[in-house]
């Protein structure tokens, strides 16, 4: 397959796969190599023609595959210095890093990355802007706010995929304990609904063919709230963009590129 799909996205594991017909990666690995390979195969993508993993940042959730994928099936792993630092501590073990820095665009395959920094609480936490030729695919997820460096990142994107994580209401009405409240609530927590519904205001534009809603919370939010709060947005700024969830039992509606 040639495209972009969310294989998994919640506080249950994460992984993203883009890919063209010369370069194929996934981004994060939160999920088993057994359940990867499930999941890359319903989009008809063999494990063994994944040529990387790209890594955002080291949270569980995001790396819960690379024992596995990075250390025993020798996948090589982007990452940055802190990252990967970072999941070296937590693995006991090291995959075969090709490390990047944030801030500096790089090369794989026919494929370019752009790893901008982000606000979460984790050692370098970064998203990407992705490029497959003339196509600007935006990956964003796991902030507590949008800064001016993520929305300037993130115009005049052709595919985006964005984090809307919570309800605030619903965040108050949970049984959650007040400490995981704080951390979503914070400026190094998550994204709320409404909090994504304003940076695409600041980055829509016409040609903006597709959304992702991404990490829900299975608990203080609904594919059902997210999509209509965005799709008040939208109707707003008599904006036309097709809006999909990322979910996170589930492969996602998949981009064929």
């Amino acid at each position: 397959m040639k495209g972009f799909c969310p294989l998994a996205s919640g506080s249950k594991g994460n992984a993203i796969f883009v890919g063209t017909e010369q370069t194929k990666v996934v981004i994060d690995a939160g999920i088993s190599a057994r359940q990867l390979e499930k999941r890359l195969a319903e989009i008809n993508v063999d494990l063994s023609d994944i040529d990387a993993i790209v890594v955002t940042h080291e949270h569980t959730d995001h790396i819960n595959g690379l024992a596995t994928l990075g250390c025993k099936m020798g996948f090589p792993v982007f990452a940055n210095s802190d990252t990967a630092r970072a999941i070296y501590e937590i693995l006991g073990d090291a995959p075969k890093f090709k490390i990047f820095s944030t801030g500096e665009k790089f090369e794989f395959g026919d494929l370019e990355f752009d790893p901008f920094s982000i606000q979460h609480d984790a050692a370098d936490p970064v998203g990407f802007i992705i490029r497959m030729g003339m196509t600007k695919i935006g990956v964003c997820a796991d902030l507590g706010f949008a800064s001016s460096l993520v929305t300037s990142k993130l115009q005049n994107c052709d595919y985006l995929y964005l984090e809307a994580n919570h309800q605030v209401s619903m965040v108050h009405s949970s049984t959650r304990p007040a400490v995981y409240k704080q951390r979503v609530l914070g400026r190094l927590g998550h994204l709320s609904n409404d909090q994504c519904a304003e940076l695409l205001k600041e980055i829509m534009h016409p040609k903006l063919k597709h959304l992702y809603l991404a990490h829900l919370s299975s608990e203080c939010n609904t594919p059902e709230v997210a999509k209509m709060v965005i799709s008040s947005m939208l109707e707003e700024l008599d904006a036309h963009v097709e809006v999909s969830i990322a979910h996170q039992d589930t492969v996602s509606y998949a981009l064929k590129l």
